[in-house]
């Protein structure tokens, strides 16, 4: 399933409009990127799967901060 394991954001459903104003079904997915994250406290690499909103929490609160006010369960680290 498509969603970050920091803000816990996940596909939403909305339309594709067609210039004649037709709507279809679509997803919009959110950016989500793999990313290898060093965690200090425990000396090794840790990775995440990561929306680039997630990326900009992690860079402004520190790795251990942001993991433990994840939104995602707990189990994936």
């Amino acid at each position: 399933m498509k969603v970050c394991e920091i803000t816990g954001k996940v596909a939403i459903v909305g339309n594709n409009v067609s210039h004649s104003n037709h709507k279809t079904k679509r997803k919009f997915n959110p950016n989500l990127k793999t990313k290898r994250f060093w965690s200090e406290e425990e000396g090794r690499w840790i990775t995440l799967k990561v929306s680039a909103a997630g990326i900009k929490t992690i860079n402004k609160k520190g790795l251990a901060a942001a993991l433990k006010s994840a939104a995602a369960p707990k189990n994936i680290y």
